[in-house]
């Protein structure tokens, strides 16, 4: 299959929820809880979870609501979440993926971060379940003082790896990781059908379709392939 769109970058900035790990009934499970606990309908509850930390997503719906409150009912949706694996496993593609940007040996072979809304311990949860390592460099809800659409998680990220914004491709699902990837000066990779409709840089289906390749300036090569067939 020939390629139909190739990006070159020096690192790669990685959403977890939606881009590496489907973890979608996790979330439907407990935001509904939450919904239908606030008087609100579920379904327009699930439209705006994606992307954002809890207490952000929170402020949306309810945004006369006391913010302690939302802090509060995020750690505890926090704990759901982390308790809850039932159902979590990698985007297709996934672990392969994962596989070629750690390479084999102690070192990286392609510079990489995690920037998650999930905090550290539901990271580590969903990235086990689902079976894919961890990155070794990694911004979650501790690392910021602003949650998705905010760009400090992958300001912060690029900041970690010794790159600046340009040099850095995201990877992202949700219309909030988007808008934040290109409030932050990146070019954006878009995973899954909720990523087509906000105009990201590139769009996949899966990261089945996305080849990468070392550049001869020691960079990274993205070959992204069409009409969902692998790269």
């Amino acid at each position: 299959m020939t390629a139909t769109a190739s990006l070159t970058a020096r690192a790669l900035l990685l959403d977890m929820d939606g881009t590496l790990v489907n973890s979608d009934a996790v979330v439907e499970r407990c935001w509904r809880r939450w919904a239908e606990d606030q008087g609100l309908d579920p379904a327009d509850v699930l439209k705006v979870v994606h992307g954002r930390q809890g207490y952000a997503t929170m402020a949306v719906l309810l945004p006369e609501r006391p913010l302690e409150l939302n802090y509060a009912d995020n750690r505890v949706m926090l704990a759901q979440e982390t308790a809850d694996t039932d159902g979590v496993v990698a985007i297709p593609g996934a672990p392969d993926f994962m596989a070629t940007l750690r390479g084999p040996g102690s070192r990286d072979a392609f510079p990489h971060a995690l920037v998650t809304s999930a905090d550290a311990g539901l990271a580590r949860a969903r990235m086990d379940a689902a079976g894919l390592p961890m990155p070794r460099v990694r911004i979650t809800a501790e690392s910021v003082g602003a949650s998705k659409p905010d760009p400090e998680g992958f300001l912060k990220g690029a900041a970690e790896l010794g790159f600046a914004p340009e040099d850095c491709i995201v990877f992202e699902d949700s219309e909030a990781g988007i808008a934040a990837g290109r409030a932050a000066g990146m070019r954006v990779v878009g995973i899954g059908p909720r990523a087509a409709v906000h105009a990201p840089t590139a769009h996949v289906d899966t990261l089945e379709q996305i080849r990468i390749e070392a550049t001869d300036d020691g960079g990274l090569r993205l070959h992204i392939s069409d009409l969902g067939e692998p790269a």
